[in-house]
């Protein structure tokens, strides 16, 4: 089963890459972009047949390894 893990900065906390990433935009022409905020997205293959199950330790995955939540959020989904 394949879980889609993905971790952003938490509100308020400051993303230097976006900033990076929000200025290169606008010196290529691309005025329109207001903000950007930089995340990561981690797919999981995992050996469960049980959705719950899988979503369950791909939050304790998350939990203990790949988001840092003192900054990070992160949300999980059951890919199809």
């Amino acid at each position: 089963m394949k879980v889609r893990v993905t971790v952003s900065l938490k509100e308020g906390v400051l993303d230097p890459q976006g900033k990076a990433i929000g200025h290169a935009l606008h010196v290529l022409d691309f005025p329109e972009v207001r903000e950007v905020r930089v995340g990561k997205v981690i797919e999981l293959d995992l050996d469960e047949a049980d959705a719950a199950r899988a979503q369950e330790r791909a939050i304790e995955m998350a939990k203990g390894l790949l988001a840092n939540q003192v900054i990070e959020d992160f949300r999980t989904e059951i890919v199809q």
